[in-house]
């Protein structure tokens, strides 16, 4: 047996997947604390003590890797040149590089902008600004102003190439760590995010995970390749894409329910898929993230009772609005309450979940809208249409250890009350009820026809009707 032991550092528990490559198969699971505030190897080793208790003695273990979301998750700031364009540019190479994205500046920073990042003190500052051979004022200011700061985490810079050396001396010359990429949009409109992604994934394995203290377990695997997001991502794109012999799903939506956050991955061209529709704004990445903060399960409750609205929870769940308002106040108040199957709880955390999932494909769907021009009315795509998204794929806790993941995961689907929204028509749906998504996206690095079929193997279909 060629077997892999994939781990999860996450902010609540350490999670393991032992994975027989050769069968496909996972051949057991554990989990314990995480422990990264004090030592995490306290709560890996009761992981694999959880993992050995179910299994048995454990294999030799070709592969151990790790992904973490540990301690707040990668935390990122982004500074730009102007707000739609290349601060936009910078949000998408943060988001795809599995980052927290907790502040977003643009234009040159003020006194209180640099007060406000301090103050966010984030992991990695990603700096842009400027097409290669345009603006070259505004990066250079904003990199004097972060030098002179308290800011001391590492900065990735990605503008513009002409003052790329510049930008980088002015760092180096006071000592502060900085990375220099390939610029996030070179040319007005062209978005270049991937160059950008991989420096964030670098200086979160060479930075990262020493300041959060994962190394402290390094005896115990090989590597912590990326943060669990970007595992997420990798495993999307791989399962979309297929590899040399051994075709993917095609284009394919992911959704991750979250306690604190609601993610979306598509990995989709989101061209037009209507006659004479036009596209308006900046081009979508084919590789796409989104990170819905105000839609966690728990630590966001009440946000997603606001924007779906009490009474629409309360019928959807089948209880009175009263009822539906005390439950909503336990599980915002018990952020690991969970619920017991078939009772009023579960149900309502059923509706809470359809609605957390409808809200985040809306927002990460395009828009269509009817154009007056000279010439006549004019259909206007802004974002991308997911259309012809012939997957999409739930995973968190609600849709894992839940009932009605059909009721929940068809929230997603393209809808008549909401004609302009480009949300998918028809796609299969697919449930990560194992909750191996993150560890395909590991495997992926080391394996990838291992990691297609076992991904493939363990996505299980949900019939709609």
């Amino acid at each position: 047996m060629t077997a892999a032991l994939l781990i999860d550092f996450g902010s609540t528990f350490t999670k393991l997947r032992a994975v027989d490559l050769e069968a496909a198969e996972i051949i057991g699971s554990g989990q314990g604390p995480s422990t990264v505030s004090t030592d995490v190897t306290e709560g890996l080793n009761a992981a694999l003590k959880n993992l050995e208790s179910r299994i048995g003695a454990l294999p030799d273990f070709k592969h151990r890797l790790a992904c973490s979301s540990a301690a707040g998750g990668l935390a990122m700031v982004t500074v730009g040149l102007v707000r739609e364009l290349t601060a936009e540019a910078a949000k998408q190479a943060a988001l795809g590089a599995g980052a927290k994205l907790t502040g977003a500046f643009s234009h040159g920073l003020t006194e209180a902008d640099i007060s406000a990042v301090e103050a966010l003190d984030p992991d990695i500052v990603l700096l842009a600004g400027g097409t290669d051979g345009g603006n070259a004022d505004v990066i250079i200011e904003n990199a004097q102003k972060l030098v002179a700061s308290n800011v001391t985490c590492p900065v990735i810079a990605a503008g513009n190439r002409d003052v790329a050396d510049v930008v980088r001396k002015i760092f180096e010359d006071a000592g502060k760590p900085v990375t220099v990429t390939e610029n996030v949009m070179p040319e007005f409109g062209e978005l270049n995010v991937e160059p950008a992604r991989a420096a964030i994934r670098q200086v979160f394995i060479d930075r990262i995970v020493h300041a959060k203290g994962i190394d402290r377990a390094a005896e115990t695997f090989d590597a912590v390749l990326m943060p669990t997001p970007a595992a997420v991502l990798d495993a999307a794109r791989l399962l979309s894409e297929g590899v040399s012999g051994q075709p993917g799903l095609g284009p394919l939506l992911v959704v991750d329910i979250g306690g604190a956050t609601t993610d979306v991955h598509s990995v989709a061209s989101g061209e037009p898929t209507g006659e004479g529709v036009i596209t308006h704004g900046l081009p979508e990445p084919h590789l796409k993230r989104t990170v819905e903060g105000d839609l966690g399960m728990r630590l966001n409750a009440h946000a997603i009772a606001e924007a779906a609205g009490l009474e629409t929870l309360a019928g959807d769940a089948g209880l009175t609005p009263a009822r539906a308002g005390k439950i909503l106040d336990a599980v915002a108040a018990d952020i690991e309450r969970l619920p017991g199957s078939g009772d009023e709880e579960a149900r309502f955390d059923r509706a809470l979940a359809a609605a957390a999932l409808k809200i985040a494909v809306t927002r990460h769907a395009g828009v269509l809208n009817i154009v007056q021009t000279v010439s006549g009315p004019v259909s206007v795509q802004t974002g991308k249409d997911l259309g012809r998204i012939e997957t999409l794929i739930g995973t968190g806790g609600v849709l894992a250890h839940g009932e009605g993941a059909k009721e929940i995961l068809s929230a997603g689907l393209a809808d008549a009350a909401q004609p302009q929204s480009l949300k998918p028509k028809n796609p299969a749906l697919l449930l990560d009820s194992d909750y191996v998504l993150y560890a395909v996206g590991l495997l992926a690095a080391v394996a990838p026809e291992a990691a297609l079929t076992f991904g493939l193997a363990h996505m299980h279909a949900v019939a709609k009707d």
